[in-house]
């Protein structure tokens, strides 16, 4: 928190954490990262140990992905509730098939820690909320490859995409996958608290401080979801474009037979568009087709990267086709808008082994 004020952050409350919205601006912040190298403190994340004998088969019944026992993969998951709903969106590390974790947004830790106890019921495991004992910075951007071996001590670029590893750090351990939130190659890196104040530190050699607005902005452009936003628990994740970290086909997990039906009744879809007539589009803005409201929007930015004023609205799948076309109610002006492909910015993640 001190770092951040030095550094003449810009702070706002987020999740029940003070936390740094911008330094130098949003704009110059997210440039930094799709061209060069940014380091977001997103300690304000949790971190949930499931341990114990069952835990691989506890953290498959509680999510809708499927979980392997493939050491150093990480898995992106949902909790699902019983009405087939979002709970939250989540990040699963096997480090053992005895000891896996999940990482949740700030917002809902408790939530998701209560939830996890609730439907511990005979699995023979325990559950450990450690979110306030672990911080985490992430680096992120095209040079990210270039400083991240330099500063940890340790080769990390042999990694792919959603792979981790457990690496021996001053006088302990940290964990560093390559992972992010933000469209481009970059590193995630959990450690106690105060290591990860020493390599947030050590990474302004080389990297510029970045806020949650750019960390907004650059994951809308590659339209990754937002828990309140693009997902919640009245969104169900084929509305959401989800249905990838689904597996229909797990023997049974909570939320499995209400979302069968949501699969088979789907009504609304969550879509990008471009404004067409001047205006930005904001959060909740209603869409409208013949004077009939047919969906939300659920992000809107002038798109940093593509200077466009875009947006990701949850509408009737009937008008969910590219090139469709519908209003955006804002304030008092009807604004044309055309559905587009998603996502806005191609993804550059590491997906080969290039060493």
């Amino acid at each position: 928190y001190e770092k951040h004020l030095e550094l003449n952050a810009k702070m706002v409350e987020f999740g029940g954490f003070l936390m740094p919205v911008s330094y130098e601006g949003i704009t110059q912040e997210h440039e930094a990262v799709r061209n060069n190298v940014g380091v977001f403190d997103v300690s304000h994340m949790g971190e949930i140990i499931v341990e114990g004998q069952d835990a691989l088969k506890f953290v498959n019944y509680i999510g809708s992905n499927l979980i392997s026992d493939e050491i150093n993969k990480v898995t992106y998951t949902l909790l699902i509730n019983e009405d087939g709903y979002v709970i939250d969106d989540l990040l699963v590390y096997v480090i053992t098939p005895q000891k896996i974790l999940l990482v949740v947004n700030a917002s809902n830790i408790e939530k998701d820690f209560a939830w996890l106890l609730q439907n511990k019921g005979t699995f023979n495991l325990n559950i450990r909320n450690l979110s306030d004992e672990y911080g985490l910075i992430a680096l992120q951007g095209p040079e990210s490859k270039n400083n991240v071996n330099q500063l940890l001590e340790h080769v990390v670029t042999d990694l792919n995409f959603m792979q981790f590893k457990i690496l021996p750090y001053k006088d302990l351990f940290v964990i560093v996958s390559r992972t992010g939130y933000t469209g481009e190659d970059g590193f995630e890196i959990y450690g106690r608290t105060h290591l990860i104040v020493d390599l947030f530190n050590e990474s302004l050699n080389f990297a510029k401080p970045c806020g949650l607005g750019c960390r907004d902005t650059l994951r809308f452009e590659a339209c990754l979801p937002l828990y309140g936003h693009e997902i919640s628990d009245e969104i169900t994740p084929f509305e959401a474009g989800l249905g990838f970290a689904v597996k229909l086909k797990k023997p049974s997990f909570i939320g499995k037979e209400k979302l069968l039906l949501h699969k088979q009744n789907q009504t609304r879809k969550l879509v990008g568009f471009k404004l067409l007539d001047k205006g930005i589009a904001r959060e909740s803005y209603p869409i409208m087709k013949n004077d009939k409201e047919i969906g939300y929007v659920t992000t809107g930015y002038l798109s940093p990267t593509l200077g466009s004023a875009l947006g990701l609205a949850l509408v009737d799948k009937n008008y969910s086709n590219i090139g469709d076309q519908f209003y955006v109610s804002i304030r008092k002006n009807q604004v044309l808008a055309e559905v587009i492909q998603k996502p806005f910015y191609t993804k550059k993640y590491q997906t080969e082994e290039k060493n």
